[in-house]
């Protein structure tokens, strides 16, 4: 089971920390509020995967050609390891829409990223049956996003229609290259990782979206993942937070798994994070990674790099 690592159910009493959003509405982003990096497992921190400031100074110039500066900024952290990596970044802020992508068509198990999906996928449902979440289904959508909990996603899984209902909903909100997993192996849908940046837009976009639906996820569905990715418990507050400073805003869901075959590891993180006033959606996919602890120091600084590469607004990470 994906995340084996992570608590059951009925541990309620984890000391859960409420990180606020960047929420889909007019306010200025300055007046966000802050979420925190800093609680990062202790058996997964490393010197390294601290969250640094961009140098202040004037803004670098625009890349010309954005996937070979998303690349260039990625190939000293490849040279490190053997592991696979993929990341997309996109810059909501920015003019340019386009997605920036390294490893474009590469494909991953989801482990537990795919618990974002299913939730998107359940609010598509409710809506087109015009219905409120039941008690129960939210007490499972937020055991499952904010701590990560199995056994809600595996019953919110199931309620779904398994991997026909995840497939049909995520072709509604664009995603071209996503499938679910067989039977109740959610974690083993595989995905790419511009497919898990438009499925964060699809939820962080702002404001109200008329044309969405019943097509897409309606502005109060939106809040709402916006808000459980908004309260990850302290321990699971790693990966691409990692690409703003301490007290930078962020949401994000992350997902673990050893694989049986060979014991490596399949490490990845999606979410929002915003550095300079400006909101960076990022998706970091990651196998054959040696340890939980590599796997997220590669996936840490990749997050890093890639909002270096992407921002018009401040130098490049430091390498």
């Amino acid at each position: 089971m994906p995340d084996g690592q992570n608590r059951t159910r009925r541990t309620h009493d984890l000391r859960v920390r409420t990180l606020r959003i960047c929420t889909a509405t007019t306010v200025a982003v300055a007046a966000l509020a802050a979420c925190s990096t800093a609680g990062t497992p202790l058996e997964a921190q490393a010197p390294s995967t601290q969250a640094v400031m961009p140098a202040s100074g004037p803004t670098a110039p625009p890349h010309k050609n954005r996937r070979a500066a998303l690349a260039s900024a990625l190939r000293p952290i490849l040279l490190d390891g053997h592991a696979h990596l993929a990341v997309a970044v996109l810059d909501q802020d920015s003019a340019d829409q386009q997605i920036m992508s390294f490893g474009q068509n590469a494909t991953f198990n989801t482990a537990s990223i795919i618990k974002v999906g299913i939730l998107a996928t359940l609010l598509l449902q409710a809506q087109d049956e015009d219905r409120e979440l039941t008690a129960a289904e939210r007490q499972n959508a937020e055991e499952m996003i904010r701590t990560s909990d199995n056994e809600a996603a595996t019953e919110l899984w199931q309620a779904i229609g398994e991997a026909e209902g995840l497939d049909a909903a995520i072709e509604r909100l664009g995603l071209s290259s996503t499938y679910g997993g067989p039977d109740v192996r959610w974690g083993l849908t595989q995905t790419t990782a511009t497919d898990q940046v438009k499925l964060l837009r699809a939820v962080f976009s702002r404001g109200p979206m008329a044309a969405r639906p019943p097509e897409g996820l309606s502005q109060t569905s939106r809040a709402y993942i916006r808000d459980l990715m908004g309260q990850i418990a302290q321990d699971q507050d790693w990966g691409v937070s990692a690409a703003g400073p301490q007290g930078s805003r962020c949401a994000l869901k992350n997902g673990w798994l050893q694989r049986s075959t060979d014991d490596l590891w399949v490490i990845n993180s999606i979410g929002q994070v915003a550095v300079h006033g400006h909101r960076y959606l990022v998706s970091v996919l990651s196998g054959d990674n040696a340890s939980m602890k590599s796997g997220i120091s590669l996936v840490e600084r990749a997050a890093r790099a890639a909002v270096g590469a992407a921002s018009a607004h401040a130098r490049p990470w430091p390498r």
